[in-house]
């Protein structure tokens, strides 16, 4: 048994016991609801995933999706929506709103284990606890619901990319990440991104921080930490 919780959601009640029989067998505990309103009655923070059918009763998945990444204590809840409808608009929709994939029925049970993998893989350590409104480091403050950084209650002027780039470093001390991981957290949105852009941004971002600058430490051939040590 891994870790993992999985909640499906999908009004089609045969196919929610059958993907909940297969999940369980991979080793992921699941839950089901048969509507998004039954899910939205859930503690939906347990989830380290969410399964929704787009087409459902009065709330659909992509209107539940909506809500859920709306609200900052499930909006980093990975969902991976799932539909009979194909078409690039459905498709778009659901990447605008936030989704880590999308799976079109008919569809294999390999396939969707092979996505699910994939997602948990990815978002695998951004499932820090609910990320506190405000992380320090003695004089250094970052206030996460105001997107703010202050040295000495002196704010530092930095970019989106700059401001989570600090921001996932400081709230994971120690932790190294790869430019890789890095891309994908921060510039998920992007179509084409160099590695040579973290780069730039990280030297950036120390002379902002200043003396804070020294705790963004590069470990050569595997990437960036916040090291305190």
């Amino acid at each position: 048994m891994n870790d993992y919780r999985i909640l499906v959601v999908d009004d089609e009640e045969d196919l929610c016991e059958i993907l909940k029989f297969n999940l369980e067998n991979e080793g992921y505990e699941v839950d089901t609801a048969y509507s998004a309103e039954e899910a939205l009655k859930l503690d939906l923070t347990r989830y380290n995933l969410l399964l929704l059918d787009v087409m459902m009763g009065e709330i659909s998945g992509f209107k539940m999706g909506n809500i859920l990444k709306k609200d900052k204590k499930t909006a980093d809840i990975p969902i991976i929506f799932i539909t009979a409808k194909d078409t690039e608009n459905d498709t778009v929709t659901g990447f605008n709103i936030g989704a880590d994939d999308y799976i079109s029925k008919p569809f294999s049970l390999r396939e969707v284990m092979v996505r699910i993998k994939a997602v948990l893989r990815r978002t695998k350590g951004a499932e820090v606890a609910q990320p506190t409104e405000r992380l320090s480091y003695n004089d250094l403050v970052i206030d996460v619901s105001k997107k703010k950084v202050t040295i000495k209650d002196k704010e530092i002027s930095l970019t989106k990319k700059e401001f989570e780039i600090l921001l996932l470093l400081v709230q994971n001390k120690g932790r190294v990440f790869s430019r890789e991981e890095i891309l994908t957290r921060i510039w998920s949105d992007e179509v084409y991104v160099l590695d040579r852009t973290i780069d730039v941004n990280i030297t950036r971002l120390r002379k902002k921080v200043k003396d804070y600058g020294k705790y963004i430490v590069t470990r050569l051939g595997y990437g960036y930490c916040f090291d305190i040590e």
